[in-house]
């Protein structure tokens, strides 16, 4: 018989959240050691909570732990990056061909979308609806399958993305512009053009992402 893991409480909840937010904003740095006293008395709760939401921000892909024990922000390797970049590129294109019919007669949800992101006043939030755009193309493809693989590391993707939103503001200054202005072009597209089109623009988009990832440094 398949037990069902236990239901976590709301402070875990609310602890895992509170962390999860701290690490994909930054403010927690990879490698940042999660000492459970020291968290527990940062945030006012007990260390069980705490024990439970780390618990669950390892399943998430956020947190590791090592050999002894000891809980730390997971850093992500270059080649993590790129293990993730595959995926997305391999998931999402598909997911627009197939989401496209659906799309065209209704792209209201991506529209709307695109506004809460020309309004969102932080880089968090903007790397978060950046996700939920691409999620609701991943819903619109009516593939259970494919859906669940992505929500699957929707929050490594969030650490992904957050780095890399972070990168490019700091030598764009324009994250939520483009953001933006390439979700409209998808828009756009999910209107007008046929699904093999959608697909080879989402391609494209992800593509796009490319020159963003970092690279692994070649020793001597």
């Amino acid at each position: 018989m398949e037990i069902s893991p236990s239901p976590s409480s709301p402070r875990s909840d609310h602890t895992a959240e509170l962390l999860r937010s701290r690490i994909l904003d930054g403010v927690l740095d990879p490698g940042t050691l999660l000492a459970e006293s020291a968290v527990a008395r940062e945030l006012g709760v007990s260390r069980v909570p705490v024990r439970e939401a780390l618990f669950a921000l390892e399943q998430d892909g956020l947190v590791a732990f090592s050999d002894s024990g000891r809980a730390y922000v997971k850093e992500l390797s270059p080649f993590d990056f790129e293990e993730l970049y595959v995926l997305r590129l391999t998931l999402e294109p598909v997911a627009a061909r197939l989401a496209a019919p659906a799309l065209r007669e209704n792209p209201l949800a991506l529209e709307a979308n695109i506004r809460a992101t020309s309004k969102a006043p932080a880089l968090l939030q903007v790397t978060q609806l950046d996700l939920d755009f691409h999620e609701i193309i991943l819903e619109a493809s009516g593939n259970r399958r494919l859906l669940k693989l992505w929500r699957s590391i929707r929050h490594e993707l969030a650490l992904w993305l957050g780095r890399l939103h972070r990168s490019k503001q700091l030598q764009t200054r324009g994250t939520r512009s483009e953001t933006v202005s390439s979700h409209e072009a998808l828009v756009t597209a999910f209107k007008t053009k046929s699904p093999a089109e959608c697909e080879r623009l989402m391609r494209q988009h992800v593509l796009g992402w490319r020159e963003w990832l970092p690279t692994t440094e070649v020793q001597p």
